[in-house]
């Protein structure tokens, strides 16, 4: 019977931390750019830009293949950004937990 109430208190803890979570998510917010400024873009953290912002130069030097790079390589960018800070929230949330073989086999 004890170990079903601890059992309940675990799933409990673990449904607090996932709604957690999701609020951190919702108001994650990373920004990146590429080609010294030239492209700027914002994403949230469910990977949905938020905000492009190009440079008008850009437009002058008419170089298409450019902007498409510079704007691949800041929505990559930021995308990574939002994939290190989940990972980071996720991992300060399963070392609160003490459950077996939750972590690393060193511990």
């Amino acid at each position: 019977m004890k170990n079903l109430q601890q059992m309940q208190q675990m799933i409990k803890q673990v449904q607090q931390m996932q709604e957690q979570l999701q609020k951190q998510l919702d108001e994650l917010e990373v920004e990146s750019s590429a080609g010294g400024g030239m492209v700027t873009v914002k994403m949230n953290g469910q990977k949905h830009l938020t905000a492009v912002r190009i440079e008008a130069e850009i437009y002058a030097s008419k170089d298409a293949e450019m902007l498409q790079d510079l704007v691949l390589a800041a929505v990559n960018e930021a995308a990574r950004k939002v994939d290190e800070q989940l990972a980071s929230k996720v991992g300060n949330i399963t070392n609160m937990l003490s459950v077996p073989g939750l972590h690393s086999s060193s511990e």
